[in-house]
């Protein structure tokens, strides 16, 4: 008993500091693993995946990509330095690039780090549509997604070792609560999850693709091809992602507003 109660005072006194705030929401998210720790390993990594893909330079495609990148990156630090955030990007280290690979596929890593595969490309078809996917992942990365993720896994493994304590001299129960368990907090909240995450990403991308002068409207055909791309897709609520439907709808309901907030920037047209 004294082993689970100071378990459970741990998580919650993890959870009480181990907070940060989310500029573009203003909620308070997890924390545990601090930014001095993560960007570090993000940049080194980031580094050995180039060494060994092929970077494509000097080309139309990768001049668009680093092009559409520095936009997206100039509205991310315009956006933050209006809403009081000045400071919250000094220690990234933007960097853009364009990977031959036929996997339809993009990303950011913490500290600005975005990799576009090449494969992408046919389904963004043009500066747009590249936009909404690289405001998008870039997204993720302000809000600290990937941070919020690797906080709550320490989260779960805890909630694993307090219950397999606390069943320690039932062995039946401790079988049953471990089958349990990783499957109720994998679809019962890891999975809403990075689906919040993903949702999140999309509204915040669609703000900083239109503060970068591109109309977010285009993230509506970008899903729309993607959705004609799908097959066999799983159920949404056994997804990590929404499903496209559920994207297209939203995107829908949140493009005025971006383009609102990116008025406030002097942005009066925007690029299809």
């Amino acid at each position: 008993m004294k082993t689970k109660l100071s378990i459970s005072f741990l998580a919650v006194a993890l959870f009480a500091v181990g907070c940060a705030t989310n500029p573009f929401t203003g909620e308070k998210t997890l924390a545990l693993v601090p930014n001095s720790q993560i960007l570090p390993m993000a940049f080194q990594q980031y580094q050995q995946f180039l060494s060994e893909n092929k970077v494509e330079k000097n080309t139309a495609d990768a001049r668009m990509v680093n092009e559409v990148g520095h936009q997206i990156a100039a509205a991310a630090e315009k956006y933050l330095k209006a809403h009081g955030y000045g400071e919250y990007l000094k220690d990234y280290r933007w960097e853009y690039n364009l990977v031959d690979s036929p996997e339809a596929n993009a990303w950011c890593m913490p500290g600005g780090k975005i990799v576009v595969y090449s494969g992408i490309l046919p389904i963004t078809q043009d500066a747009a549509g590249l936009a909404a996917v690289m405001g998008h992942e870039v997204a993720h990365a302000l809000a600290n997604h990937g941070q919020q993720r690797m906080s709550a896994a320490q989260l779960q493994e805890l909630g694993a070792v307090a219950g397999d304590l606390a069943l320690a001299n039932n062995p039946k129960y401790q079988n049953i609560f471990d089958s349990a368990y990783g499957i109720t907090t994998n679809v019962g909240v890891m999975l809403p999850f990075s689906r919040s995450h993903e949702s999140e990403a999309d509204k915040i991308g669609l703000t900083l693709m239109a503060i970068a002068g591109y109309d977010p409207m285009a993230a509506v055909g970008l899903w729309e091809r993607m959705q004609a791309r799908e097959k066999g897709t799983p159920p949404e609520f056994l997804s990590t992602h929404p499903a496209s439907s559920t994207r297209i709808r939203n995107i829908r309901s949140w493009a005025p507003a971006a383009k609102a907030e990116a008025k406030k920037f002097g942005v009066t047209t925007f690029k299809m």
